[in-house]
């Protein structure tokens, strides 16, 4: 077990300074100052009024009343057109509002790089000793070098800017890492975000790396930039005031991600347990690419989905056992005293054993001499990772096991591994040698948002005792349902999943898991 003592932290402790500014972007003022209302109501530190959302914009008039009502310090932006924002007017008039609204008594205005220096030249070196200047570049194609990152940030200190504030787009979630790289050595105050689903580590890990502020939703959807999380999210999913400069992350690894549960359980104990780490869903292309890029002590540990179960396999330094025999890994942890890569396989661990329980309750059988998988026909559906895993597990209980998948050649390779036999899923509608079979789904059909299909048809159902589906999202899939509605015995995929985070928060942590608190954490959030 890891050696994670100093990890554990007391609970509750603020551990950055990091703000949460909520952005408003609302038609009118009386609908901005709901939002405010609500800004403050979900753990906003500040926000973000974007005055070019505003539809018959009167400066004077409304930029008192919006600093006056505010609820929260306020920082101005009036996004032009030509820097991603909704403004399309004349930019002297633009830039004397953002004047006025320093005079007025704003905590903060933003002013783009482009016309940094026009505007410090109109303001003659008149500001208000309380308002703090952002100056900002957004770069919506790509994440340039961490030179050009930080020729960048050199230019905006340049024109004066209290605050400097750079924000590119994600192509690739190794892009964060170059402005994670600035950011931690930057000597002046600085944002520092990439845009995008695959930007998100960068909005969450700006506490570990010493952000200025990081941006956070009011309303899930209702962005003002691409792939912004909730304030909620940042606050209660992520933990965010509990993110410091020692911070592990963990996170996992799959393609796609969004759907993920994990998080919620993982940090959900990790904070229960008061050990310091964080529990982020990673959007990877590319595991080597992934691996090599975030290669600090301080990334320590992941879980594999699917598809990367098998190339992650071939980032290791190290295999277990049982892991190189399945040829897939399903977690992966960094050991502390030499750095090096461990993987391990617990997706059979999980799953068989909570097809056994299922066994147990429909055959009202306690016994516990041997595995009630023994001599049972075990169908697994797909050859991938999780297929792997369960064709692996169901072989050491002692079970027949058949392969089937799409691809029969690839079916083929794991049957002769488990001395089972291979057919393809068309096959498998008329495959019935016996009643009373075990069927366990782990292709990804079925998964939202494809919630209407299945992997075999309802009629080729009734020749199975028990059915088991790997996928947790939908918790009823389609199969699921329909094998219940033939007779079958069900057992969920997140049986498999809290089977999974039981063993891998033990592992990650050194502490065991606190099972009930994960289990009341999965309900709440299925």
């Amino acid at each position: 077990m890891l050696a994670v003592s100093d990890l554990h932290t007391t609970n509750g402790t603020r551990r950055n300074s990091t703000l949460i500014c909520a952005p408003v972007m609302a038609e009118s003022v009386d609908q901005m100052l709901v939002q405010m209302g609500k800004a403050r109501e979900v753990g906003a530190d500040l926000v973000e009024i974007r005055l070019d959302f505003l539809k018959n914009f009167s400066p004077r008039q409304d930029l008192e009343i919006l600093i006056k009502h505010s609820p929260l310090p306020t920082l101005f932006t009036y996004r032009p057109a030509w820097e991603g924002g909704q403004y399309k007017g004349d930019d002297n008039k633009r830039q004397d509002a953002l004047h006025l609204a320093m005079e007025l008594g704003a905590d903060y205005i933003d002013v783009e790089l482009q016309v940094a220096h026009d505007f410090y030249n109109s303001i003659q070196g008149e500001k208000p000793e309380k308002v703090k200047i952002i100056v900002s570049s957004h770069n919506y194609q790509k994440t340039p070098s961490t030179e050009e990152i930080g020729d960048l940030v050199a230019r905006i200190q340049a024109t004066g800017a209290d605050i400097v504030k750079i924000a590119t787009t994600a192509l690739d979630i190794t892009d964060s890492a170059r402005v994670f790289q600035v950011l931690v050595h930057s000597q002046v105050p600085m944002i520092g975000l990439v845009m995008g689903e695959k930007g998100l580590i960068s909005r969450v890990l700006s506490a570990k790396y010493g952000a200025f502020l990081t941006f956070g939703t009011i309303e899930a959807g209702v962005v003002s930039a691409p792939g912004q999380p909730t304030v909620k999210d940042l606050l209660d999913l992520y933990n965010f005031r509990l993110i410091g400069l020692d911070t592990k992350v963990h996170g996992v690894i799959g393609n796609p991600i969004g759907h993920s549960k994990s998080p919620h359980l993982y940090n959900a104990a990790f904070k229960s347990i008061n050990f310091n780490g964080i529990y982020l869903p990673l959007l990877v292309d590319s595991v080597a690419n992934f691996i090599d890029t975030y290669n600090s002590p301080d990334f320590v540990g992941y879980s594999f989905t699917i598809p990367h179960k098998e190339a992650g396999l071939k980032c290791c330094d190290e295999i277990d056992p049982k892991a190189k025999e399945i040829g897939a890994v399903n977690c992966m942890i960094r050991r502390p005293t030499d750095g090096k890569l461990i993987g391990y396989n617990v997706d059979s661990l999980g799953a068989i054993a909570a097809i056994e329980e299922g066994l147990r309750a429909l055959n009202g059988s306690s016994n516990t001499s041997g595995s009630l998988l023994a001599g049972k026909l075990f169908v697994v559906m797909g050859a991938g990772g999780a297929g792997k895993a369960l064709a692996y597990g169901g072989k050491e209980k002692g079970a027949r096991v058949v392969v089937a998948n799409r691809t029969y050649d690839k079916a083929k390779a794991l049957a002769n591994k488990v001395g089972g036999e291979a057919i393809t899923l068309a096959e498998l509608e008329n495959f019935h040698p016996e009643d009373g079979m075990v069927l366990a789904n782990t292709t990804s059909v079925g998964m939202k948002p494809r919630t209407d299909q299945t992997p075999i048809s309802k009629k080729a159902l009734k020749h199975y005792s028990l059915v088991f589906d790997a996928i947790y999202t939908p918790k009823w899939t389609r199969l699921l349902q329909e094998a219940q509605e033939s007779g079958a015995a069900v057992v969920f995929g997140t049986e498999m999943l809290l089977n999974q985070a039981f063993v891998q928060i033990e592992n990650f942590s050194g502490v065991p898991a606190p099972k009930q608190l994960i289990r009341d954490v999965l309900a709440r959030n299925t």
